[in-house]
């Protein structure tokens, strides 16, 4: 149905006889000459449509945006003047000979063009939305990203090999989505969080090195970078250690960002333990392109009366820390106010500071309401620990130290953004040694930090359940920008170890046959040593595409409330399919 696309005519075609297919993007009357801008993915292309082809000029003058066009026409130079430079098309424009209207379209709900529009509206006509420039670039970007991996993969000797929809559940940590079973009445299938079971089978099964890029399905809380249904590449290996699976993986991204973007990543990436990481940034994913770092202050403060100090500083789980912003006594009283406001969102109480005018006065030269707090020894050890010059802010968090870690953490990147702080592109970062357990205070038990098929860095089953609390997981996380892009772990692959952590997890006999027993079974039968990870394709392509959120790089996304406005899901279904799943829906009576 045609010759060319759009945007692939120029100044190379002049004279020659083409024919597109697309959309109308604009139609313009200009003095009996008619000009149409038509669109496909490639781009626009200037049709002129003159009055002296009255049969077709006749057409032209009926059509409207979002038309749909078959077009046949001479190229040919655009007139002295008219030469458009920022269209890879517009030195060039094409005389309409022949026309076809192939579909009339109603006035679209929003101009492509238009910045403006609410996400509800583009996601509920997700269909005129994607065919905006923006969202193809995304999608193209998309495709060329997996075919990347799966090259590498491919190549490396990986097997792309599919897992159940239809499964168990699986310990992740979220809510799963449940599916009833017609044949089982009362009974159901969980869609899986990760293929994480399946995947350590097919090592035990002999496949050595599996790859599989799959939907998983989390029913939790939404983000910008959540979906209840979202894409994972997911890989696991048998026979090799962190180290080689980490410098397997760092190759595949450099690949990656070459083939997709043309940059050249440097390895070795950066490994950073997760205790440095907490300490200096307050996060586990730390961007290593803003330059500012915590500084820890709990032992410092530990002489002070102020209670806001002492109290964090005696307490065990408390911490007090600093960060300092350079030339950052440029902020007003209302920034520090709106900052204190952002910092609550994570806990903090409040946001204390002292601004650093001239620091060869002393106190005379520091301006904040805590000084008078503080002891001249006291504030000396801050400004000499904190690195501070004349003209910076410090700021302060003192609290428990998940609270500080969090609030302060958070209020590093928003500074770096907001002061234009960020170095660099691209850094990426392997967080290591991660704790193998969390104690929960609510519950009063040990947690898994990832998920309890963790190795431990110990091998002996007896000093991981005397000392939980002290050990150390084979686990590793790969960050960029500050955004976690995948983690992954050497599993365990002995039964002792694995009984040991689910004693630790309190876990019992019968509820690891119920939940597990099947894993359990495979590894009486010569389990491998084997590991893995699994990136978050959404995230990766957010990043490399300059989003704000996984939904401007998935085709059909969900809102924030888990619910498609283009097909009105989740929805109610008949009574007829509720009897066959055996399946009664109890109506709440309404009260006065």
């Amino acid at each position: 149905m045609r010759s060319h696309y759009c945007g692939s005519v120029d100044a190379s075609h002049i004279d020659q006889i083409v024919t597109f297919c697309g959309w109308v993007h604009r139609r313009r009357d200009h003095g009996g000459v008619i000009f149409v801008d038509l669109r496909d993915h490639t781009g626009l292309v200037q049709l002129v449509f003159d009055p002296d082809r009255s049969e077709i000029f006749t057409l032209a003058e009926r059509i409207r945006n979002e038309f749909v066009l078959q077009v046949t026409g001479k190229v040919r130079n655009r007139p002295e003047g008219t030469v458009n430079p920022d269209m890879p098309t517009g030195e060039i424009e094409v005389l309409a000979q022949e026309l076809t209207v192939l579909n009339t379209a109603e006035t679209p709900p929003f101009q492509l063009d238009d910045d403006t529009v609410g996400e509800d509206i583009r996601l509920k006509y997700r269909y005129v939305d994607l065919r905006r420039p923006e969202m193809q670039q995304k999608l193209r970007l998309r495709a060329r990203v997996t075919q990347s991996l799966r090259r590498y993969l491919d190549d490396h000797g990986f097997v792309d090999t599919e897992t159940p929809m239809l499964t168990k559940a699986t310990p992740e940590g979220a809510r799963d989505y449940i599916v009833p079973s017609r044949t089982y009445p009362g009974s159901f299938f969980a869609l899986p969080q990760s293929p994480q079971l399946f995947k350590q089978l097919l090592m035990m099964g002999g496949l050595d090195r599996y790859y599989q890029i799959v939907r998983c399905f989390r029913d939790e809380d939404l983000r910008a970078d959540r979906q209840p249904e979202f894409t994972q590449l997911d890989i696991e290996t048998s026979f090799l250690d962190e180290d080689a699976i980490l410098d397997s993986m760092e190759a595949m991204m450099v690949q990656l960002f070459k083939e997709v973007k043309g940059i050249e990543i440097p390895r070795p990436f950066q490994r950073m333990p997760y205790t440095e990481a907490i300490e200096r940034f307050g996060s586990d994913k730390p961007d290593l392109r803003i330059p500012l770092e915590l500084v820890s202050l709990t032992d410092v403060m530990a002489s002070v009366e102020f209670k806001v100090f002492s109290g964090p500083a005696k307490d065990p789980k408390g911490r007090i820390a600093a960060l300092r912003l350079p030339k950052g006594n440029e902020l007003t009283r209302k920034e520090i106010d709106d900052y204190t406001s952002f910092v609550a969102r994570y806990g903090a109480k409040g946001l204390a500071y002292v601004k650093c005018n001239e620091i060869a006065r002393g106190r005379d030269g520091l301006q904040s309401p805590i000084l008078k707090f503080l002891p001249d020894e006291v504030i000396t050890a801050i400004l000499q620990r904190t690195g501070a010059e004349d003209g910076d802010l410090i700021f302060f968090g003192a609290d428990k130290a998940t609270v500080v870690n969090d609030a302060l953490g958070a209020l590093r990147v928003r500074l770096g953004l907001d002061r234009g702080l960020v170095e660099g592109d691209w850094r990426f970062l392997w967080v290591v040694n991660f704790p193998m357990f969390e104690w929960d205070e609510r519950e009063k038990r040990w947690q898994a930090l990832h998920h309890p098929f963790t190795a431990p860095s110990v091998g002996d089953a007896k000093a991981l359940l005397d000392k939980p609390g002290e050990a150390l997981s084979r686990a590793y996380d790969m960050v960029l920008n500050g955004t976690e892009l995948g983690g992954g772990s050497i599993r365990i692959h002995t039964q002792g170890i694995q009984r040991a952590v689910f004693e630790i997890l309190g876990i019992g006999e019968d509820e690891a046959q119920e939940k597990f027993g099947f894993l359990l079974e495979a590894l009486r039968y010569g389990a491998p040593p084997h590991g893995g990870i699994a990136f978050g394709l959404d995230r990766l392509v957010m990043l490399l595409t300059g989003a704000t959120s996984i939904r401007d790089v998935m085709a059909f996304p969900k809102t924030q409330t888990a619910s498609c406005l283009l097909t009105n899901a989740p929805a109610e279904v008949s009574p007829q399919q509720l009897r066959e799943l055996s399946i009664q829906i109890r109506k709440q009576k309404k009260t006065d």
